[in-house]
């Protein structure tokens, strides 16, 4: 027989946004499901020292603060359910869901925390040094590079963005390009030629990140020239890739308005979809900050504006209902 689970609000995604939604719906009586999806705990899961989020002198790790958001939300009386949602239905309330095993979910309300997954080239040189000198997010690892060599490989808004805020750590900051110009937008590109910290390598692309041994890490990455062929290499001690995220949104495509990156469109302001009832949090709709403390942020406020949907059409409903 397959299962049904009901609940006022239910919540996709268990990271930063999801978990922090499930606290805030939990201690508003919501009692919320909380589906946690392919990776419970999202990114941070994933991400060893964590030094830039609030409340910590010291440096924590990713995994242990995950585990402690989630035992926090259980506490004030979240549900969390390990499975992953293949087909929804959001054309009326209650909104139904269905799990790959075949349970079914059924939420008044819907709150999705999705996330986003970093582009990353797919070198096994890449994957071998995630953590140890190689990462794909500047703002959170950049201030382990103080007085170091790094490099930025993409040609767009994010790479340069990257590669600019590196100089306030960092005096030698390569951004490294497989083509002649870039994508990103003029006005950034201004700044970047004007920073006499970073210099531009055109036509070149990641052949191999060195791994240095031991404690080492990364300690170089060979380039091959995209014209001649040619290889070469330069030293660093830091790789950020920055070529572009995946938001996890295929899943809603055709049901809520996306942007032109699949993004999921919020109201300026709220957490509020294209569909009444159901909110978006975290990195699945924020393509610009994209930081754990950000995504708890607008996962408290898809709470808050989920609780305020269902007490005003719980007041229609009551006020409309025969005497």
């Amino acid at each position: 027989m397959t299962a049904t689970h009901s609940t006022r609000m239910l919540i996709l995604g268990s990271g930063p946004a999801g978990l922090s939604a499930a606290i805030y719906g939990a201690r508003a009586g919501l009692a919320p499901i909380v589906v946690q999806g392919i990776q419970p705990g999202g990114q941070l899961t994933t991400t060893t020292d964590v030094e830039n989020y609030p409340g910590f002198r010291d440096v924590i790790q990713g995994p242990w603060l995950m585990e402690e958001m989630q035992a926090q939300a259980e506490h004030v009386g979240a549900q969390m359910m390990w499975d992953t949602i293949v087909e929804i239905d959001l054309s009326q309330r209650p909104f139904r869901l269905v799990g790959d095993g075949g349970t079914v979910y059924v939420g008044d309300v819907l709150v999705i925390a999705t996330g986003a997954q970093a582009k990353w080239l797919g070198l096994d040189s890449e994957k071998l040094l995630q953590g140890k000198g190689v990462s794909a997010c500047a703002t959170c690892d950049g201030f382990f590079y103080r007085g170091k060599k790094v490099a930025v490989i993409g040609g767009g808004n994010t790479a340069v963005e990257e590669a600019l805020y590196l100089t306030n750590h960092s005096h030698d900051v390569t951004l490294i390009h497989r083509r002649d110009s870039f994508r990103a937008e003029k006005i950034l590109q201004d700044r970047l030629f004007a920073n006499e910290k970073i210099k531009v390598l055109w036509n070149k692309a990641v052949e191999r990140f060195i791994d240095g041994g031991g404690v080492a890490g990364l300690v170089g990455i060979e380039l091959r020239d995209t014209v001649t062929g040619e290889l070469s290499t330069i030293e660093v001690d830091g790789g950020f890739v920055a070529i572009g995220h995946h938001p996890a949104t295929e899943l809603f495509r055709g049901h809520l308005e996306l942007d032109e990156d699949s993004y999921i469109k919020v109201e300026t302001g709220s957490t509020r979809t294209s569909v009444a009832g159901v909110f978006a949090c975290g990195d699945v709709m924020d393509k610009v900050y994209r930081q754990a403390v950000t995504a708890a942020g607008t996962g408290c406020m898809a709470a808050l504006d989920a609780e305020r949907f269902l007490a005003e059409t719980d007041f229609e409903a009551k006020a409309h209902a025969p005497a």
